[in-house]
């Protein structure tokens, strides 16, 4: 099968903006005088590149508002020849896309429940079949890679070339923190297997709360992502849609001067890389033994599983997995590992052993 990387792909269309490349703008956009006033005073700061809106707005229950619709498309499209700057909403069929296209929207954006529908995204991308125009899409709301490269797949097979990802979080039941978790592998992954493609992260989403916005940002920088979403209302308190995640233009700005943008500087190319060489030698050689202690640890799982076998045990006994899992996120905060890292990491670990252990009692149950 053909794959976004083996496509022609323009991967340098986000690289007119300079990094990070900037786009903020009303979560939803409400009145025609909210929407321009907001935008004015974003690009008075002169730190933004294209101004966001979201016209349509796929809620999670009914009875809540889901976007004024067509009738904000003009609006974008005014705030457009009114600030020079390039506009972009959201879109979820392709009744949006052709709508959009007709009032000049510049660049389009896939939210995240559209993106976990396959058939949704199929649709998006037939509308956009042989239109030359940006598209980014946003992660599935759910923790599934695959999906999120299979939703950019299907533009790149319809011919779009300028492509980009953004980075919203992951939906997960009982997160204390994030409105949706972070979870920063995923995004690290679809870099590293999609390098062509752009990386956007949305604060905003992952967050849920204006106190977190810049620490989520300046990671965001830390980790070489391409850009920033972020919403910005005029009166974020009194916003129609997600209230608590929203920046006036002024806060906003203080946010973007604040971060500390690093060089994306390649190893081999810095000066006296004597001591950075020989930190990752000793990584190497730490990353050396855990391999080997867990090895060594699947070899007693084993063990473990012939003894089980022999005593007609069940494979999973609950009160010593408790037992595991709470010894282990005890000794990880006092070695300063967060509680998240520690339970993903021994779980992993756990399911490997009882799929170590259920190889063992299953060996011979198919001769």
């Amino acid at each position: 099968m053909e794959t976004v990387t083996e496509k022609e792909i323009n991967k340098n269309w986000l690289a007119e903006h300079n990094r990070p490349a900037l786009i903020a703008g009303p979560c939803s956009v409400e009145t025609e005088a909210q929407l321009i006033e907001t935008a004015t005073r974003l690009a008075k700061t002169g730190k933004v590149d294209i101004i966001r809106g979201g016209i349509w707005k796929p809620r999670t229950r009914p009875g809540t508002f889901e976007g004024v619709g067509a009738k904000g498309l003009p609006w974008m499209a005014k705030v457009k020849q009114m600030t020079g700057l390039p506009v972009t909403v959201e879109v979820a069929k392709a009744s949006h896309v052709e709508l959009a296209l007709e009032f000049g929207i510049d660049i389009l954006w896939i939210g995240a429940r559209t993106t976990v529908n396959p058939f949704a995204v199929q649709e998006v991308a037939d509308a956009l079949r042989g239109v030359d125009i940006p598209v980014l899409v946003k992660n599935p709301i759910n923790p599934d890679l695959a999906l999120w490269m299979g939703g950019i797949e299907r533009l790149s097979t319809v011919g779009i070339k300028r492509l980009g990802a953004i980075h919203r979080g992951f939906s997960n039941y009982g997160e204390k923190i994030y409105r949706n978790r972070p979870q920063w592998q995923i995004a690290i992954d679809l870099k590293r297997r999609m390098p062509e493609i752009p990386l956007i992260n949305d604060p905003s989403h992952i967050c849920g709360r204006r106190d977190l916005l810049f620490k989520v940002s300046q990671k965001a920088m830390d980790l070489n992502f391409d850009g920033l979403m972020i919403e910005s209302h005029i009166t974020p308190d009194s916003a129609w849609s997600d209230a608590k995640q929203q920046i006036t233009p002024e806060v906003y700005a203080d946010l973007i001067s604040k971060l500390v943008i690093r060089d994306d500087i390649q190893f081999d190319s810095l000066p006296g890389n004597d001591q950075l060489a020989k930190l990752r030698k000793e990584i190497d050689f730490i990353d050396d033994e855990l391999m080997n202690a867990v090895a060594s640890r699947m070899e007693i799982a084993r063990q473990i599983g012939t003894f089980k076998k022999e005593n007609n045990m069940v494979i999973l006994q609950e009160s010593r997995w408790n037992e595991i899992l709470s010894k282990w996120i005890k000794r990880g905060e006092a070695q300063g590992l967060g509680e998240f890292f520690v339970e993903r990491f021994i779980t992993a670990i756990h399911d490997e052993s009882i799929s170590q252990q259920e190889r063992v009692m299953t060996a011979n149950d198919k001769k």
